[in-house]
């Protein structure tokens, strides 16, 4: 007789109840000694407004009795999970405390060193879990190893499924990466956003605009990372992203093995500036995420175009014909 069998049932593992009309109807007739269906609502049942007898017997008792004890065991839940709260807040107090103690002198409360691929990987982990807005991220470098992808993307995914807003920079040269791209379409599909530039200007992570993870500029190993709590030094890596991402040519379609010619005319002008800059192909392969020999091909077909015998000659042919003028607009 219930119309409310679903509140029925969660009645009876202690969740909420409500009173459904028939209910209503029937404690009511109940009260007045009024004949009353065989079958009693559930919602009576489950809030103990009407209590069976020892002879099978159904009767109604009044409200005040009836919620008594099942107000009771509900607030005793509740004062019961206040007081876990308390104590989680306590510890987590106590921790920060010891955390804090851990910088050593001059060091910044807001700035933490972390070293080690492992530590980072879980610090970083526990970070994007814990966000719960916006993911930002730029990577660096070119294609990532199928296992880094791997081990990315359930992550990303649930971030994303839970409404976090990602966004995420990488270079034109996973525009021919495979792995790459496969990652990038599942991460688009499920509404993530990536652009690509010719350039990225280093590894960065930004969640929710609180925390952010850098590389540390001052060390020679790629094993040591910063984590950036100062509310100012994050507002500042948030805004270097996003002028980076207005830059950046959105990543919709995912061709195969070939770059576009725009983005190949674009990369291909990147690599002789730095070449033009002093640059040498080892070093131009690492800014751009792409092997050396690839960074050798463009130069080959530069020294064609420009019919230069010396990589000197190279440069001065560049820098007089205006070649990377274009640089200045885009």
């Amino acid at each position: 007789m219930c119309t409310r069998a679903d509140k029925a049932s969660e009645g009876s593992a202690g969740g909420p109840v409500e009173l459904c009309a028939d209910g209503l109807q029937y404690y009511s007739d109940a009260l007045r000694n009024r004949p009353t269906p065989d079958d009693c609502p559930r919602c009576l049942l489950d809030l103990g407004l009407v209590q069976r007898l020892p002879d099978g017997t159904l009767t109604p008792i009044p409200p005040q009795l009836a919620a008594g004890a099942r107000m009771h065991t509900m607030e005793r839940a509740i004062e019961e999970k206040k007081n876990a709260l308390a104590a989680v807040r306590a510890a987590v107090a106590q921790a920060q405390e010891i955390y804090l103690d851990s910088y050593g002198k001059g060091e910044s409360h807001l700035i933490r060193a972390v070293q080690g691929a492992g530590t980072i990987s879980v610090t970083l982990s526990a970070a994007v879990h814990a966000c719960q807005e916006e993911l930002l991220t730029a990577q660096p470098g070119g294609g990532r190893p199928q296992e880094l992808l791997d081990k990315a993307l359930a992550s990303d995914l649930e971030a994303i499924e839970r409404g976090v807003s990602q966004r995420t920079i990488y270079q034109h040269t996973i525009r021919s990466h495979q792995a790459t791209l496969a990652y990038v379409e599942r991460i688009t599909g499920a509404g993530g956003e990536v652009r690509t530039l010719d350039e990225v200007f280093d590894r960065l992570i930004v969640c929710d605009r609180r925390i952010a993870f850098i590389p540390d500029p001052g060390s020679e190993r790629s094993d040591l990372a910063l984590v950036v709590e100062h509310p100012g030094v994050v507002r500042y890596l948030a805004g270097i992203f996003e002028h980076a991402w207005q830059r950046a040519a959105p990543l919709h379609s995912f061709p195969g093995t070939r770059l576009p010619p725009l983005l190949t005319d674009e990369v291909r002008r990147t690599i002789l500036r730095h070449m033009v800059n002093g640059h040498t192909d080892e070093a131009i392969a690492t800014r751009l995420g792409m092997s050396t020999r690839s960074v050798a091909n463009h130069m080959r077909w530069a020294a064609e175009l420009f019919g230069s015998r010396s990589r000197a000659q190279l440069a001065y042919l560049i820098a007089k014909s205006g070649f990377l003028d274009d640089d200045v607009a885009h």
